[in-house]
C-alpha cells in the first residue's frame, strides 16, 4: 500500500480511513455512527457518505495539492447507523491538472452511492493568497 500524502489531517471517524491505496486509486471505509444520524430512525445523511468517497478520490490522486472541483453523484440505497460503509475511487481520466474519478459506495454487496468526481492538483495551496 502506497503512504497517504494527501488529507493528512482529516478525521477518519467521520470521513473514513485508508483500507487500500495504490496508483491512481483507493478505498476508504468507515461504520456509521449515532452522530452520523439525521434522524432519531437511524438514517444517515447523505454528507457523510459523500465525504467517504471524496476522501476516496483525493486519496487516489494522493497530491497535497489537489482539491475538489465538482462532482456528479446519486445517492442509490439508504445507510443507517452501524452499516459498514466502503468507498471505492478510481482515476478515469488525467488532462493537464484535472483528475476525473469513478466513485462508487457499498454497504455489504448494496451499492449506495455512484458518480465522478473532478478534482484538480493545483500549483499552490488553495487556501494561500485566499
Amino acid at each position: 500500500m502506497l503512504t497517504p500524502r494527501t488529507h493528512l489531517g482529516i478525521s477518519h471517524a467521520l470521513c473514513g480511513a485508508p483500507t487500500e491505496l495504490a496508483e491512481g486509486r483507493a478505498t476508504t471505509r468507515f461504520v456509521a455512527t449515532p452522530e452520523m444520524a439525521a434522524d432519531d430512525r437511524g438514517l444517515v445523511h447523505g454528507g457523510f457518505v459523500f465525504g467517504l468517497a471524496d476522501h476516496a478520490a483525493m486519496l487516489a490522486v494522493n497530491d497535497p495539492l489537489v482539491v475538489l472541483g465538482s462532482s456528479e453523484v446519486r445517492f442509490v440505497a439508504p445507510v443507517r447507523v452501524g452499516d459498514e460503509v466502503i468507498a471505492h475511487a478510481e482515476i478515469t481520466e488525467t488532462k493537464g491538472k484535472k483528475r476525473v474519478l469513478a466513485v462508487r459506495a457499498t454497504v455489504g454487496d448494496r451499492e449506495v452511492l455512484v458518480g465522478t468526481l473532478t478534482a484538480f492538483v493545483l500549483e499552490k495551496h488553495v487556501l494561500d493568497g485566499a
